[in-house]
């Protein structure tokens, strides 16, 4: 009868042992696990109001979010100085730039630059987003992780 409870107790011993350590085991995957689903951070800045220079940004934007996935991305193109032209909506790229917002872009443009060119947000593409100074916004980008780029 020993040997019995004894073997029970051993039984429930080891269950617990393996259910605790097996955890513990596997949570040295668990950090690599969750980097990879961390988002990486980019944001580009536009100032030419050149519809080469803006279809290189677009479709390297575009081509970011294929090769590491819209879940993995957080991106902002932020636009100020003579690209502002390119967020009105008769725009040459402005079928280009709602694909992007649609992908979950945030394009970002500066009211300073608005205001200087006489724009309003009337005469913009719908979704685009806003910020005082496009340059304070790209600082603040910058100093939360994001990468820049500047095609």
């Amino acid at each position: 009868m020993r040997t019995t409870i004894f073997s029970q107790y051993f039984a429930i011993y080891l269950l617990g042992l393996f259910t605790f350590c097996i955890p513990l085991a596997m949570a040295d995957q668990a950090p690599s696990a969750r980097a990879i689903r961390a988002p990486h951070k980019v944001v580009f800045q536009v100032t030419d109001d050149d519809a080469k220079k803006w279809n290189l940004t677009l479709v390297n934007a575009m081509n970011v979010l294929a090769e590491l996935g819209q879940r993995n991305v957080a991106m902002e193109i932020v636009v100020y100085g003579p690209a502002i032209n390119m967020l009105k909506i008769e725009s040459e790229v402005a079928p280009r730039v709602d694909e992007v917002i649609a992908s979950g872009v945030n394009v970002v443009a500066c009211e300073n630059t608005m205001r200087g060119m006489h724009i309003t947000a009337e005469d913009m593409l719908p979704g685009i987003r806003y910020t005082r100074s496009g340059v304070v916004y790209l600082i603040k980008k910058q100093k939360e992780g994001y990468a820049y780029i500047r095609p």
